[in-house]
């Protein structure tokens, strides 16, 4: 199993890929919330990005078919993480508090993210 920079919860922003069938370039890059991480596959679903268009069948009587929107997953190689202190997307650190537990720092601002 590998690791995954980001949990969920985190504010990102989508490096390269899809937002809302448009491929994002360097100048208008879009950020969001991560609804879930799935390190298995070293994936991350992240909110309002990667929409999707999906055809849905009911499966039962008086239940509704037709065509949802929903977000996708994109590799997590693709996203960073925005630090909520300075507002800039950064990579992650690791440092110890007094006593003893690992947190996540900033490595712009050097704030912690915890």
């Amino acid at each position: 199993m590998s690791k995954v920079h980001v949990k969920t919860g985190d504010t990102v922003i989508l490096l390269t890929g899809k937002y809302e069938d448009k491929f994002t370039s360097k100048g208008d890059r879009k950020t969001g919330k991560i609804v879930e991480v799935s390190p298995k596959e070293d994936k991350v679903i992240v909110e309002g990005i990667n929409i999707i268009t999906k055809h849905v069948k009911p499966t039962r009587m008086g239940e509704k078919g037709g065509i949802i929107r929903t977000e996708a997953p994109v590799y997590a190689s693709k996203v960073q993480l925005v630090c909520p202190k300075c507002g800039k997307p950064t990579r992650v650190g690791h440092t110890f508090d007094d006593d003893g537990k690992k947190l996540r720092v900033c490595k712009k601002c050097g704030k912690s993210f915890e």
